[in-house]
């Protein structure tokens, strides 16, 4: 017996929220082909702009109400085009490259901590604590290696001058990705609800230093994130054992 045509499931998949995710996933993809023209700076900033897209694409699709289970691997398969395959190669043909095999090895530690930690992500989606991530968020990874991209070319050092900084970065950030230190998640923070005039005026500072040096402040404010996590950890580890004691 054929059902009605209104109680059939409807197949497709929600346009808006995806269209945030193809954004993101255009922006990684012109990154790698920015450096490859030796565009080092758009390339950078293109990372940076994938970066806020991604970050909207799920408030959109909760706002509207339209997440899905394609919407959800659609957007780990472009967070690993954007954070994980185009940082390591904007990096490598940027710098690493004259290290030889040094600096291959290197570019291919950062993208597959990239894959690894988008693979834990998504299997522990539903059990993990969503105040803390575990490891470093690969969009931060990400910006760290594009924020030193931008900072270099904006004060004119070339790839090959920083090579060895480089290589400790794409290292360095690859690692925290697949490390078990914790990060503040920043998701349990109630945008709604009323916050102390000090901390508007702390807001408004902040996107005042942002703005006025954006390559400097993004790559610090990133990096000190990245280094959060070892002492968030430390600090919680610290008051379970003195609990125990």
């Amino acid at each position: 017996m054929v059902k009605p045509t209104s109680s059939r499931r409807r197949r497709g998949i929600y346009l808006l929220p995806n269209l945030f995710t193809t954004a993101a996933l255009f922006s990684g993809f012109y990154a790698i082909t920015a450096a490859m023209n030796a565009r080092y700076e758009l390339a950078a900033v293109a990372i940076f702009v994938a970066m806020i897209l991604d970050g909207m694409d799920g408030r959109v699709a909760r706002l509207t109400n339209t997440q899905s289970e394609f919407g959800a691997h659609y957007d780990s398969m472009a967070d690993m085009v954007s954070f994980g395959v185009a940082p390591a190669l904007v990096m490598y043909v940027w710098s690493l490259s004259s290290l030889g095999k040094l600096g291959w090895f290197a570019a291919f530690v950062y993208a597959a901590g990239g894959a690894l930690r988008l693979a834990r992500y998504n299997a522990q989606l539903e059990t993990a604590d969503k105040r803390y991530f575990q490891g470093l968020p690969s969009p931060s990874a990400a910006a760290i290696l594009a924020g030193f991209v931008w900072v270099a070319t904006e004060y004119g050092f070339t790839g090959e001058a920083l090579r060895y900084p480089a290589l400790f970065l794409a290292i360095f950030s690859g690692l925290l990705m697949v490390s078990n230190f914790r990060y503040y998640s920043f998701k349990d923070i109630d945008l709604k609800g009323k916050v102390p005039f000090v901390v508007a005026i702390a807001v408004m500072l902040s996107f005042g230093l942002v703005f006025a040096n954006p390559p400097e402040m993004l790559f610090v404010f990133f990096f000190c994130y990245a280094a959060s996590g070892p002492l968030l950890t430390l600090i919680m580890l610290r008051k379970k054992r003195s609990k125990r004691v």
